[in-house]
């Protein structure tokens, strides 16, 4: 197996706890009980999923979330003794993959981590072929839809798309994050920039103006899908 996992977790007998089964069950071990070094960490050891703690000295687990989601597409995987739903909320908006309420079952998180593992080694080879495919014609290719990036220009059945700049963008960003769910916020961020100011709702007006140009049926889509409650997915 040898996958790489974090573990952001200051409560010594759980992470103690956590180290030891992930160690059993075959995964390469990083661990830390401090949110600021927990960015160190990650961005040495490089690891493939990262369990993460909300309550952390240093720095919290929400914002090492948002910090490492713009560097890094792994899984992360939020623990925590905090029920409340807008924790939840707030917590997939800035791009965790998965939420786990302690006490937690070890067989239960270990099935997880899996699933999770699983997933994102089938996307990253997926994107591997196609950029691979592609990388020297720098296109981005879905089916009938080309994302052309040396040229900077979208085809749909070979015929070009008269894209504004910001519909270029956002459906590059949706692309290049294809079957990943991506917050409102996320997307403002990337596309839009910090210094941009606006709510959400520009984000809801370009899809809906990037569906009618490339969805056969824009009421019923099947490349931008919405994910209720989070964003959208990009499904190509």
């Amino acid at each position: 197996m040898n996958e790489r996992v974090l573990i952001v977790e200051d409560e010594l007998s759980l992470q103690e706890t956590l180290a030891y089964n992930l160690k059993l069950d075959g995964y390469i071990i990083e661990v830390t009980g401090n949110g600021l070094e927990s960015l160190k960490i990650a961005r040495e050891f490089q690891p493939e999923l990262i369990l993460l703690d909300i309550m952390l000295p240093g720095m919290n687990g929400f914002d090492v979330c948002r910090t490492l989601r713009r560097e890094m597409d792994i899984p992360i995987l939020i623990l925590t003794a905090r029920t409340d739903e807008i924790d939840r909320v707030v917590g997939f908006e800035i791009g965790a993959d998965d939420y786990i309420l302690k006490p937690f079952s070890m067989r239960e998180l270990l099935a997880r981590i899996k699933t999770r593992l699983r997933l994102y080694h089938q996307l990253r080879e997926k994107k591997g072929i196609e950029i691979s495919n592609n990388l020297s014609s720098g296109e981005l290719i879905f089916e009938n839809l080309t994302i052309d990036t040396i040229r900077h220009e979208v085809r749909l059945n070979n015929q070009p798309l008269l894209l504004k700049p910001k519909e270029y963008d956002l459906l590059h960003y949706l692309a290049i994050n294809q079957g990943r769910a991506l917050s409102r916020e996320m997307i403002l961020e990337e596309v839009w920039g910090w210094s941009y100011i606006g709510n959400d709702r520009t984000v809801d007006v370009h899809i809906r103006w990037l569906r009618k140009k490339i969805e056969i049926d824009p009421s019923h889509p099947k490349r931008i899908l919405t994910v209720p409650g989070i964003g959208y997915r990009f499904e190509g």
